[in-house]
């Protein structure tokens, strides 16, 4: 029982992976407070990371290592300069030596001093451990776990009290999709509109409005920054970027811009054929996706590997269903999108370790479906209809990084999971959700009962799929 804001759920941060480079990131970022609450952490000698799981089997793909070290250094991943990232690693890993919470030098060998192990633990697949060795000789360690989207959980012991569910804290505690069109209909509201209000009851309107626009900032500068980078994409696999030239063979030379708002006013000029519209939809979600594949700022949506569906569906709203769009449109679709990916991490999960892509792209898409639905004038029961198609149709969906990098088939899915959002929302907006035979709560009952059937080899391990079937060298 957890009330999650939608800034949980659409987090500013580093690619390539939410659960392997954004969520260790921000466990080391927590290990290092609990020592400065302990009054430990001057006491640290030495530093050890144990990574285990998933995180261990694609780690290097996913730079968990990179990760690790950027936290343990005191580096922020929403501030941090892109441009800074490599030489700061690089750094640690010539000269041995980490700035440990940005204030003592710690010896520290990243090759010594980083283990990754194959073994899962019990309680997630995403397990690391943190360990300091004190001057008095004693050792002080913490275990967390990287659950998806950014998310970091601690272990509950087995006789500890169970907190208090913090659910007095939204007017609205939603838990699924049947509560949320209870209360849409006894308060006559939309699911938006109820949102809105959960999330007054945690900051003011002009934070929730900063907070917002800087997500959409943040998605836009993404999209921009892929459509207008070319080459090919670091790791090893030497994927070409193609949001360069899908933008460029789409816009008229003619076209002059210097900014992302700019850029976004030309598109809504082009030519808008069905041909047209799949490709720069496509254009949208692959130039996110080239982005967080090279450790660039991306928001989870609700991962960094299904990063790119959500903005490529509301610039699609943007750019081709309403050029009257504004920032109360922008707002109303990250509104309800945050909700849809909130009930599917309460019912299910946001992880690929733990329930295959069918948990990132399944998830963003219906997202993005419902999201959409509610923009184009669709009821709450037309909104989670949507979610509900979106998702159904992703169900068993496998995680199969070649490499262990975000790439292949990663950047690819975001294309088709914006491209069946769209599609969904269509389909819920003309049908009547009374015939409906399949609810969302159903779906998300179904993906997570598919996600602890899907055998360890399709979820994020490298194990099976294209990951076996397709080799390094072959690249």
């Amino acid at each position: 029982m957890e009330c999650i804001s939608i800034f949980d759920m659409l987090k500013i941060g580093i690619g390539p992976s939410s659960s392997h480079t954004l969520g260790p990131w921000r466990a080391a970022e927590r290990w290092i407070s609990e020592l400065k609450s302990a009054e430990l952490f001057t006491e640290v000698e030495k530093i050890q990371v144990h990574i285990y799981g998933s995180l261990s089997l694609t780690g290097k793909g996913h730079a968990t290592d990179y990760a690790i070290m950027l936290g343990l250094s005191g580096a922020d991943p929403v501030e941090i300069p892109i441009e800074n990232i490599h030489s700061r690693v690089k750094d640690i890993q010539d000269d041995h030596l980490l700035n440990f919470g940005n204030d003592r030098k710690i010896a520290f060998d990243p090759k010594e001093d980083i283990l990754f192990h194959r073994k899962f633990l019990e309680y997630h697949a995403n397990g690391l451990q943190f360990e300091a060795t004190l001057k008095s000789g004693k050792k002080k360690s913490n275990t967390y776990y990287s659950i998806g989207g950014g998310f970091v959980v601690v272990k509950e012991r087995k006789n500890a009290k169970r907190k208090q569910a913090t659910f007095d804290t939204f007017p609205f505690p939603v838990q699924n999709g049947k509560e949320l069109l209870a209360y849409c209909a006894s308060n006559t509201i939309s699911i938006s509109e109820l949102v809105l209000e959960n999330e007054r009851s945690l900051r003011s309107d002009s934070e929730i409005d900063a907070n917002i626009q800087k997500v959409w900032n943040t998605m836009l500068e993404c999209m921009y920054l892929g459509c207008h980078t070319e080459g090919k994409l670091p790791g090893g696999l030497n994927v070409q970027r193609r949001a360069y030239q899908l933008n460029k063979g789409m816009l008229s030379e003619a076209n002059t811009y210097a900014t992302p708002e700019e850029w976004l006013t030309i598109i809504r000029s082009t030519e808008v054929k069905f041909r047209q519209i799949l490709k720069w939809v496509s254009c949208f979600a692959l130039a996110v996706n080239e982005v967080n594949a090279s450790l660039g700022r991306i928001v989870t949506a609700p991962t960094n590997g299904s990063a790119g569906v959500i903005p490529a569906v509301l610039m699609y709203y943007l750019v081709i269903e309403n050029h009257k769009a504004d920032f109360k449109h922008i707002k109303q679709f990250l509104l309800v999108a945050g909700e849809i990916g909130s009930i599917f991490k309460k019912g299910a999960t946001i992880s690929a370790a733990m329930g295959g892509c069918q948990a990132e792209i399944g998830v963003s898409s219906a997202m993005a479906a419902g999201a959409l639905t509610e923009l184009l004038g669709g009821s709450p029961e037309q909104v989670l209809m949507a979610a509900e198609i979106a998702m159904e149709h992703h169900l068993g969906l496998t995680c199969d990084p070649i490499g262990g990098l975000v790439q292949i088939p990663c950047i690819e899915r975001n294309s088709m999971g914006a491209i069946k959002a769209i599609n969904a929302a269509e389909l819920a907006l003309g049908s009547d959700p009374k015939d409906a035979k399949v609810s969302l709560d159903k779906v998300v009952e179904t993906m997570w009962a598919t996600a602890k059937d899907m055998s360890s080899k399709y979820k994020e391990t490298s194990e099976g799929g294209l990951a076996v079937g397709i080799n390094m060298s072959d690249c």
